[in-house]
Parts: C-alpha cells; sequence; structure tokens
C-alpha cells in the first residue's frame, strides 16, 4: 500500500510497503519456523527472566552506542544495575538511565492476537523518557522540531535531509499513523510492519534528538504486542555490531527510485533470523548446562567422581575457555579447588575426567568441557 503525502518545504513525501516479496519470502518464512521452535523450548521462568535482563543489558547498550553513547558495555550494566559508578560523562549515564525506563514500556507490553495499533501519543511519551535532561539545548523531549536536520554521512551512503518545519512534521506524523494502523497494514506480517514503523520513523526524523533510539523502540514494542519474545530486545544490537550496513540499509532505500524498500526490510530480517538462531542456542546451552549439573551430581552420588571432580566439572560449565594444568594454580578461578593439591593429583583428576569423557582436549592441547558428553 502507498500513500503520498504533500508537504510545504520537502516535496511529496511517500509511505510504501513495496519490497521484493519472492526474493524475501525466505527470510519470512525461516523467522516464522525459527520463532516456533524457540516458542516450543520448555523454558522455567526464572531462566527466561535472566535470559531477558541480559539482553535487555546489551540492547540498551547497542542502541545507545548507535548514536554515539561513549560508556563501554560493561559500564552501561553498571548504570543498569545501579552500581556506584563515578564518571564525568554525566549525559551519557542520563541517556542510559532513561532508556531503562524506556525498555520497561517494552517488557510490559503484553500479548494481543489483533495487531497492536501505534498511537502519536506514545511515540511521543518514548521519545519524552529517552531525551529528558540530556542537554540537547535544541530539542524539546517528546516534541517535534521546528528546524531543519541533516542525517548521515558521505560514507554511509550519504546526507539525507528530513521534512524541514513543524508543519510538514505534525502533518506527516498524522498521516504515518493513519497509514501505520491501516487495514492493509493491519494484515501485513507483524515483523515488515514493525520494520516499517522503524524506517519511516526515522525518515521523518520528527524530533530534535533521539529519534533514532524511539524508532527503534517503537519497532521492539510491535515485536513484543505479538507475542515474540526475546528478540525485540536483540536487534539493536545487531543493528550495532552491523552498523555501517544499517545505514547503507536505509541510504539504499532512501534512495530508491522505484520507492521500494527492499534493502532495510532485507537488513531487518537478516536481524531476526540471526538474532532468532542466537537465541535458540543460547536457550539449548541453558537447558543443557542444567541438564549437565543434574548428571554431575548423579555421578557424584555414585562416587563416579570425587567431590574435587565434581567441583571442577561444575565451575567449568560457567568457564567456556580452553586450559592447561597450570591454569589450576595459576588462575584465580581454578585456585579455590587446587591451591592446596599436589601436581600429581591435579595431573590424575584430568585424565581420569578425559577417560570419562567429562573432559576433551582441543588441537592446542589445552582441556575442554564436553558439553555433548550427554549426546
Amino acid at each position: 500500500m502507498e500513500k503520498i503525502v504533500k508537504t510545504f518545504k520537502s516535496g511529496p513525501f511517500i509511505f510504501g510497503s513495496k519490497y521484493d516479496k519472492d526474493k524475501l519470502q525466505t527470510f519470512l518464512i525461516e523467522a516464522k519456523i525459527l520463532y516456533r521452535s524457540v516458542a516450543g523450548i520448555p523454558i522455567l521462568p526464572n531462566l527466561a527472566s535472566d535470559i531477558e535482563e541480559d539482553l535487555i543489558k546489551k540492547s540498551i547498550f547497542g542502541t545507545a552506542a548507535i548514536e554515539g553513547n561513549p560508556l563501554s558495555e560493561e559500564d552501561v550494566k553498571k548504570v543498569l544495575s545501579d552500581e556506584e559508578f563515578k564518571s564525568k560523562k554525566q549525559r551519557a549515564e542520563k541517556q542510559i538511565r532513561n532508556l531503562k525506563i524506556a525498555y520497561q514500556i517494552i517488557k510490559e507490553a503484553s500479548y494481543s492476537d489483533t495487531p497492536f495499533i501505534l498511537k502519536e501519543d506514545l511515540i511521543k511519551k518514548i521519545n519524552k523518557i529517552i531525551t529528558t535532561d540530556c542537554e540537547e539545548p535544541d530539542n524539546i523531549p517528546g516534541n517535534y522540531r521546528n528546524y531543519p536536520v541533516k542525517v548521515g554521512d558521505q560514507t554511509h551512503g550519504g546526507i539525507y535531509v528530513p521534512p524541514k518545519n513543524l508543519s510538514d512534521i505534525k502533518n506527516l506524523m498524522k498521516h504515518f499513523i493513519e497509514w501505520i494502523n491501516s487495514p492493509d497494514l493491519l494484515k501485513e506480517d507483524t515483523s515488515v510492519r514493525a520494520c516499517l514503523a522503524h524506517y519511516y520513523l526515522a525518515r521523518i526524523h520528527p524530533f530534535g534528538n533521539g529519534n533514532g533510539r524511539t524508532a527503534r523502540v517503537i519497532e521492539a514494542i510491535i515485536l513484543k504486542s505479538s507475542g515474540i519474545k526475546f528478540v525485540p530486545h536483540m536487534l539493536s544490537n545487531f543493528y550495532y555490531k552491523n552498523l555501517d550496513d544499517y545505514f547503507l540499509a536505509f541510504s539504499k532505500s532512501e534512495n530508491n527510485d522505484k520507492n521500494e524498500i527492499t534493502p532495510f526490510v532485507e537488513f531487518f530480517l537478516t536481524g531476526l533470523v540471526s538474532s532468532l538462531v542466537e537465541i535458540q542456542d543460547t536457550i539449548h546451552l541453558w537447558i543443557r548446562q542444567l541438564t549437565l549439573k543434574d548428571f554431575y551430581k548423579h555421578l557424584r552420588q555414585v562416587k563416579t567422581i570425587t567431590q574435587r571432580e565434581f567441583n571442577l566439572i561444575t565451575l567449568l560449565l560457567n568457564f567456556r575457555q580452553g586450559f592447561i594444568l597450570s591454569d589450576l594454580y595459576e588462575k584465580d578461578f581454578f585456585k579455590i579447588i587446587y591451591q592446596n593439591i599436589s601436581e600429581r593429583t591435579a595431573r590424575r583428576d584430568l585424565n581420569k575426567l578425559k577417560e570419562k569423557n567429562l573432559l576433551i582436549l582441543d588441537k592446542t592441547g589445552h582441556y575442554i568441557l564436553n558439553d555433548k558428553v550427554l549426546g
């Protein structure tokens, strides 16, 4: 469905959902199959909550970093955990704390079997939360701008000039809301509709600051409201990890003379599939670790392994790197177990665990946990 809106200063603005369906159908089918697979994996509530909280922290780091926030991922986690964190980058910290509040709205988005109806007030609310007290002299949080801006750079496909004044922005946002909630768009695949909301909000660029973060939060809310778990939080991190491709996908779609947005939809669906594969692997790993813990307890109960050997392989569930004999005495991670144990005994432990296929040697001669011991 295409909608053409005239503006006073920027010429016609076209809302369109035209993309190469034949080319992208495989992505959509793969995403649906993967999501059903993820949704069908039994997972304990506390485990699901732990996974979600970890993804939220990574997502907040990613979406802030795209816009130039200088805090490292570890620093972001400290700010989000309300740890004492002394830094001169007070504006950067405030951006993270604001995003924490905005992400709570994503978290609270409830599933409905009917499409999510996007409202202009919600978009303004998200932007106000994201940009409040962030020391942007030309930005009024939650209010549309009334001055021209430029977006992008020559490295990422060129500079884009969004609509320039308040009257055009108000008009375009009104038509955007009507279009994204129209019967034709409500029939569109939810993932694609979320992508379209992200893309056109970024193109209108209605606010003085926080447009990208606002668009990505809105995208996540639409996805979460459709019942999709975990992935809404993962996409921002995918965009950050593939930043050049993210901006280039925008640029290629903006400069398409056929009004097709295939480049951006394709990039989005690539991220969707990649995120689903990653979360599936993560859940499988967590389930495998729980199963291995029970298996190790059984081996200890029947006295197949000693308490020290049990402690070592249980510890290795959280240590995914290879190690050698000397590491048992030199690395704090292992010292708690082997600091008072002779090298001969330690070597015997490793050989025994290797014989029982609980440890294996990699190509470099390092011991690693055999997490496939149960198949």
